[in-house]
């Protein structure tokens, strides 16, 4: 009869081999160098994760993203995480999230958020994070929303941070990417429903989204978050366009 605990070395062992296994057919590999030295919650190794195009934005009051929402919204803080550049490991990261159902990427980033804010006195007091949601059908065909991944990441490193759907789409918008700040302008009493208003009043929100470009998105989700007269909200990104 085996002891217990060489049935539990055996368990061990037979998991070693199946991992290893796995990985011939289905390999683990970094996404900007090809590498298989990094840990299976990650898709970047250590090395690569380091030379991420990091802003410090969080830190930095009046910042340039700051400076986007002055005159249209009231905000706390804002900042990102990373520069967001053509055919960059950024870029690489955000498609993975948006367009391969890989969640790996977006915890990931979430991550780095989490670490960015964690010790800035500006962010200290968030109660909620608030995912930017997608339409119904957008969500359906990806799977899932990508802001509630990445916020699913900032709470890996601030377990705290409760997340609040209390955004909805209103209806399904054309891609924002492609128009003007005008034209995107136009569209921000379109976008956004609120939900859940009573958890809001006298909170202080985080607002999550992928990547910061013009802003007019989250000029629409603050406004909507207003009315359910919140402490303050304030925003956070994985990136910002250069």
């Amino acid at each position: 009869m085996l002891l217990p605990f060489f049935k539990i070395n055996i368990f061990n062992k037979c998991i070693e081999y199946l991992h290893a296994f796995l990985h011939l057919f289905y390999p683990h590999l970094c996404l900007e160098c090809g590498t298989d030295l990094l840990s299976s919650d990650s898709v970047l190794c250590i090395g690569c994760e380091n030379k991420l195009p990091f802003t410090d934005l969080f830190s930095i009051e009046n910042n340039i993203i700051e400076k986007i929402f002055w005159g249209r919204s009231a905000i706390s803080a804002a900042g990102a995480s990373l520069f967001f550049t053509k055919d960059s490991i950024v870029q690489i990261l955000i498609f993975e999230l948006k367009y391969k159902q890989n969640k790996k990427a977006g915890w990931l980033l979430g991550r780095i958020i989490g670490s960015s804010i964690k010790d800035v006195e500006r962010f200290e007091k968030i109660d909620w994070l608030i995912p930017i949601p997608l339409s119904t059908k957008k969500e359906r065909q990806r799977g899932f929303n990508q802001a509630l991944i990445i916020c699913e990441g900032i709470q890996q490193i601030l377990p705290a941070l409760k997340i609040a759907s209390s955004l909805k789409k209103k209806k399904a918008t054309n891609s924002q990417t492609k128009k003007g700040r005008l034209q995107r302008s136009e569209h921000v009493d379109q976008l956004f429903e609120l939900h859940y208003a009573h958890v809001l009043k006298g909170a202080n929100l985080l607002i999550v989204d992928d990547v910061i470009t013009t802003g007019a998105t989250l000029e629409a989700a603050h406004k909507c978050l207003w009315q359910g007269q919140p402490n303050s909200i304030s925003i956070a990104a994985a990136a910002y366009t250069l």
